[in-house]
């Protein structure tokens, strides 16, 4: 799969307008969105991971073939300011509530911590959009399967548009061929499709 890096957008302003179609992934601060999006590229190098918790504070696109995979600032990080959550917050609800060539959003959750209160209200808020958007356990491997179950139980009750749960593994590629698949379909169906 030929990807690349293309560029980091702090403004909407700064956008891409080729009209090409964009799938965004959206998570906690170490949430683990780089390593992710490395195993989705097969690449181990393609976006780098920080040391520093919330470093990323733009919209980041990857050209995936023929669609945009766009990596979002992180939330959830104690030590940004008031002003720069603020400023992310902005970016973000101005590309959800705007951005036409979005075609899914993609919330990553850690398979090891159940209901955070960052990510109840991050899914909440997503509930209230028109786009589709699926949930991705990340670092499954570090978890057992019976507590991966109850997780994937917990987020099916609480929220009914949770159907769609991928298991994946960064490290050991648990899930992530699954997920592949599933953002190239997203891609390739009319935009707002709902999830089934």
């Amino acid at each position: 799969m030929p990807t690349r890096f293309i560029k980091s957008v702090f403004d909407p302003k700064e956008l891409p307008s080729d009209d090409m179609p964009e799938i965004a992934l959206i998570g906690r601060s170490n949430v683990g969105k780089s390593s992710l999006i490395n195993a989705l590229a097969e690449k181990k190098e393609l976006a780098r991971t920080s040391s520093t918790p919330g470093k990323t504070q733009s919209l980041n696109y990857y050209q995936f073939d023929d669609f945009y995979l766009v990596d979002m600032p992180g939330y959830g990080y104690a030590k940004s300011s008031k002003t720069s959550r603020e400023q992310w917050a902005g970016l973000i609800e101005q590309y959800f509530v705007s951005r036409k060539e979005l075609r899914g959003i993609g919330i990553l959750l850690d398979a090891r911590h159940i209901g955070l209160e960052n990510d109840k209200l991050v899914m909440e808020w997503l509930s209230d959009l028109e786009h589709p958007w699926f949930i991705i356990l990340t670092k499954a491997d570090k978890v057992k399967q019976q507590d991966i179950s109850v997780h994937e139980k917990f987020l099916k009750q609480e929220f009914e548009r949770a159907d769609v749960v991928f298991k994946t593994s960064s490290k050991d590629g648990k899930g992530i061929r699954t997920l592949r698949q599933y953002i190239k379909d997203q891609v390739a169906s009319p935009r707002h499709a709902t999830l089934s």
